[in-house]
């Protein structure tokens, strides 16, 4: 059990690494890690990540991280 946690934490930390390296930029700089986790305080902060595309690139981030995790429990499954 110890072994398929730490294989999905891992694969999740990768997954969210590679997200975040291929879809966190805007303008050609990448987007502040914090701004990933966080979320909008009023609706003005939300209308402004709608507008520069902060939202799906919060949600292509998480969805990698999402799959990467997924990833891991199937290899720690597999090499059982």
């Amino acid at each position: 059990m110890k072994r398929i946690i730490i294989y999905t934490l891992i694969f999740a930390v990768i997954g969210f690494v590679l997200g975040y390296l291929i879809f966190g930029r805007i303008s050609g700089e990448y987007i502040e890690i914090r701004a990933i986790f966080t979320s909008s305080e009023n609706i003005l902060e939300s209308i402004g990540r709608s507008i520069t595309g902060l939202k799906e690139i919060k949600q292509n981030i998480l969805i990698s991280g999402g799959v990467g995790a997924v990833a891991g429990l199937i290899i720690s499954l597999v090499r059982k």
